[in-house]
């Protein structure tokens, strides 16, 4: 089978169910930003690999990756293609809330806004969060005009959490001074 099949030419794809849409359509630029942010928390979950202790967090993230092919799949349901795809379970969304629960715990309490950098594990942290936050985006405009997954929008926003913790998180075991905003 070619990877290719030419259907996508003249700019519209095939959503899960059968329905063919512009790939301009919203539920396209959703299911796409998950995608990309789904590359790059594999780019962050690599770049943790290289370091000593980061077992945890390679794992926390391999279970992300899944979870954002549900996300993205579910992002992908047209017309016909309700039930071919299931929900996370509010179990996924509650067990993210955990482990952003433990991870606040091991960092210092803050009162004013982090900037990104420091370290480039770090910055790669804010930058899949920052991507997250435009995926979640994408994903509220889907759903205004077509309805999504209420628990695929529930995800996305307590991702976008976690992977601000973690990056926080990430400092504190790095031994790297957290950059703090002074307007």
């Amino acid at each position: 089978m070619k990877l290719y099949t030419k259907t996508g030419d003249c700019g519209q794809t095939t959503l899960i169910g059968g329905e063919r849409v512009s790939k301009c359509d919203v539920r396209v630029e959703a299911y796409g930003t998950v995608d990309e942010l789904s590359a790059n928390v594999a780019l962050l979950s690599d770049m943790l690999r290289d370091e000593a202790n980061t077992e945890e967090y390679v794992a926390d993230l391999t279970r992300v990756g899944s979870h954002l092919m549900t996300v993205a799949a579910l992002l992908a349901v047209g017309c016909g293609g309700e039930g071919k795809v299931a929900e996370p379970s509010e179990e996924v969304v509650a067990a993210l809330e955990r482990r952003i629960d433990e991870l606040s715990a091991r960092v210092k309490p803050i009162t004013k806004f982090t900037i990104a950098g420091g370290n480039k594990i770090v910055s790669m942290c804010h930058v899949c969060r920052t991507v997250c936050r435009r995926a979640e985006r994408a994903a509220l405009r889907a759903n205004a005009e077509h309805g999504v997954s209420a628990q695929a929008l529930v995800y996305l926003n307590r991702l976008s959490d976690y992977l601000y913790i973690l990056g926080r998180a990430l400092n504190e075991a790095f031994d790297v001074e957290e950059i703090l905003w002074v307007p």
